[in-house]
């Protein structure tokens, strides 16, 4: 640590950040910027230059080191060679090669950064210029041994011009500045003038492999040796006081896995026991698992008691994407818990939040849930009174929340507004035409419907399915037939699944078809550090259906072709005109 170096990081950089989070402003090589900068000569200037991660070009939480730099320096040239392997799919083939080999997922950049004191402009002048798509790591070491220089004029440098949020790429694109936001500025402000009066990050355990499951005998098995050392841990250092703890816990990844919160326990000398609350979460897009539902054991459980406070709670919660997430936007409804990374550094719309009833009196023959729990609604009065002026008293809460589900299925939408996507949380208009927003509202019923209950969607009637009246039902690891042949899918030695349409992979989310979540997460693995086993056997074997991955594989290409369908319909937009937030 550098408190010296930090604490200038937090006077320049993080002061003109508009991020809630900038951890990342911390990061080694920014702090190398820092550091190089504060030990330029005032009077002489000088260059510096970098080879780094380039997140900072875009990234959410480094404007303010790009306001900075652009104040502190005359001139700035940036060459970006791409990279960035923490997206997938077709994003993830336009980023091209890794520019230091399989150990690398960052995308990287060449920056140099000029100050000269003889220049009198306020701001850098800053020159950018992009390496190109779909270039393997060869094709771009090629290019940049052929560019020698920057003041090659083969480099066909572009001067940027920031905006006033700090983008220097991939702008945002002001009329989005004009719809409804989403989320309210104040968590359960009845009086917001939002979509929802609250939102909710999902669950992030930061122990996933003790903490989920297939099998609830697993699970449970797990978190009670996990519970089981945690206490002979803190026996441990309750007889060693006088000696910092992180010289005396165990590291062994295969025990247990330390987090800050579990941390303070031990300091707090307090003893765990296993309870018996399992709770059903979608852990990744169609993929259910069991979670060990502690508080103690979830490192950021967020508001997740709020919005499904017990198993069979009436909710419905939309996940959308994070601010700063790596992929395309996307979304996903779910009836119970839903995880952090289901869909990427989720943020959680519900149907209803649940608070806990103070006042409560209970009859004999009274459900103690509905006594336990006041029921609130998550869309907001405001919007209720906007979209009944405009559409009539007819429109429910529930229609509004539908109308979000559709809109933010629609591609023009998603496609308009992408760069802000990336950067803020969702804002959405209503549309002008009456038809249009029940066209909408009913298309986010039908999709809803079909992804809530994903596993009960029969089999496509193209689809064909050989080899299953064997019997053997089992799953290690399912795969294409031929790479780059999507059409047919080897379920297991016995079952393959073939004529599956083109347009199956057409529904992607977070990242990645819905097909290809199910192969990638239903299959058999272990885990090297902790050496846990999980199998997706578990679930059917557990509930007495074997044939359940194999069903609900059938399903979601179902569920798939279904939604593009549905999507492929939607009303087209037209972002002139539009209802605003004034």
């Amino acid at each position: 640590s550098s408190p010296k170096l930090e604490d200038r990081i937090e006077k320049t950089y993080a002061a003109l950040s508009t991020a809630g989070l900038n951890k990342s402003l911390y990061d080694a090589y920014i702090k190398a910027f820092r550091w190089s900068t504060d030990r330029l000569n005032s009077t002489h200037g000088g260059i510096i230059a970098f080879v780094t991660n380039g997140s900072w070009l875009d990234g959410n939480s480094t404007d303010g080191f790009r306001k900075t730099i652009e104040k502190e320096f005359s001139s700035i040239w940036v060459f970006n060679l791409r990279g960035n392997q923490r997206t997938s799919g077709e994003l993830s083939r336009r980023e091209g090669g890794k520019i230091f080999g399989s150990g690398s997922r960052a995308p990287i950049t060449i920056t140099l950064l000029v100050k000269n004191p003889d220049e009198t402009k306020k701001k850098a002048t800053i020159h950018y210029h992009d390496i190109g798509d779909y270039l393997s790591r060869e094709e771009k070491f090629k290019i940049i041994t052929e560019s020698v220089s920057v003041g090659n004029p083969k480099m066909s440098w572009e001067t940027i011009h920031p905006n006033e949020y700090g983008d220097w790429i991939n702008h945002r694109n002001d009329v989005f500045e004009t719809f409804i936001p989403i989320a309210p500025d104040k968590k359960f402000d009845v009086r917001s003038k939002s979509l929802f009066t609250v939102n909710a990050v999902g669950i992030n355990t930061a122990r996933d492999l003790w903490a989920y499951g297939f099998s609830k005998n697993s699970v449970t098995h797990k978190i009670s040796n996990l519970i089981k050392f945690y206490n002979q841990q803190l026996e441990i250092v309750s007889k060693n006081e006088d000696k910092n703890i992180n010289d005396i816990l165990s590291t062994d990844l295969s025990r247990i896995k330390w987090t800050v919160n579990l941390k303070n326990d031990i300091i707090k000398g307090i003893k765990h026991k296993v309870n018996p609350n399992l709770r059903s979460c979608i852990y990744r897009p169609f993929n259910k698992l069991w979670l060990y539902y502690d508080k103690s054991f979830i490192e950021r459980p967020g508001l997740s008691e709020m919005i499904f406070p017990y198993e069979e709670s009436d909710n419905l919660l939309i996940s959308v994407s994070g601010i700063g997430s790596n992929k395309d936007f996307s979304l996903l409804i779910s009836d119970c818990f839903s995880t952090l990374d289901n869909i990427e550094k989720s943020q959680g719309f519900p149907l209803y939040y649940y608070e806990k009833n103070n006042n409560q009196q209970k009859s004999l023959f009274d459900d103690p849930h509905e006594t336990e729990y006041i029921r609130r609604d998550g869309i907001s009065d405001f919007i209720l009174s906007r979209a009944q002026k405009q559409y009539g008293k007819n429109v429910s809460k529930e229609d509004i929340f539908f109308y979000v589900y559709g809109f933010l299925h629609s591609p023009d939408f998603r496609t308009a507004f992408a760069n802000d996507l990336k950067k803020m949380l969702p804002r959405l208009p209503l549309v002008d035409d009456i038809r249009d927003f029940w066209k909408f509202s009913k298309a986010g019923r039908q999709l809803a419907d079909l992804h809530v209950n994903y596993e009960s969607v029969p089999l496509c009637a193209d689809v064909i399915v050989t080899g299953d009246e064997a019997g053997y039902l089992g799953v290690q690891k399912m795969r294409f037939q031929k790479k780059g042949q999507k059409g047919t899918i080897i379920f297991n030695s016995k079952i393959t699944i073939s004529n599956i349409p083109e347009k199956a992979y057409e529904y992607v989310v977070n990242g990645k078809s819905a097909i290809e979540w199910i192969m990638e997460r239903y299959q058999v693995t272990v885990d090297k550090k902790s050496k846990i086993k999980n199998d997706p056997n578990d679930w059917g074997n557990e509930t007495g259906n074997p044939r359940y991955i194999l069903d609900l594989l059938l399903s979601v290409i179902n569920v798939s072709i279904q939604t593009v369908d549905i999507v492929n319909q939607l009303p087209e937009l037209n972002f002139h005109g539009m209802e605003a937030s004034d």
